[in-house]
């Protein structure tokens, strides 16, 4: 019998199964968690759009726009690999390219909390 190499969560993406993706983020599991070198947004666009690449179906986009609600953070980490709009642009996924445009635009113009930039800046 082979294991199952996914996390829950990625496992719910693999399955495309919204209701347990959103069950497993709202008991706490990491938005961000990375598995075999994907985040869950990662892994989402490119389930998303390479599913509908083979089956020539218009894309499904209801895995990125719940990762992107729980907060999802569209910037790959470590940078240097491909990000989750690399993969949109790739595949022609056209919303989660514009969401994860729109979001990240939205993060860097908005002003820091100086109390936020205090905080980071003290030494316990």
């Amino acid at each position: 019998m082979t294991e199952n190499p996914w996390t829950p969560a990625h496992q719910a993406v693999e399955s495309s199964d919204h209701a347990e993706l959103t069950r497993l983020l709202d008991e706490g599991a990491d938005v961000n968690e990375v598995c075999w070198g994907m985040t869950l947004l990662e892994h989402a666009v490119d389930l998303e759009g390479d599913s509908a690449l083979k089956s020539g179906t218009p894309i499904d986009s209801r895995l990125t726009v719940i990762l992107l609600a729980y907060g999802a953070d569209p910037i790959p980490q470590p940078p240097g690999r491909m990000s989750a709009m690399d993969l949109a642009d790739f595949y022609g996924h056209d919303t989660a390219y514009r969401l994860i445009d729109r979001m990240t635009a939205a993060a860097a113009s908005r002003p820091r909390s100086r109390l936020w930039s205090w905080r980071r800046s003290r030494k316990d």
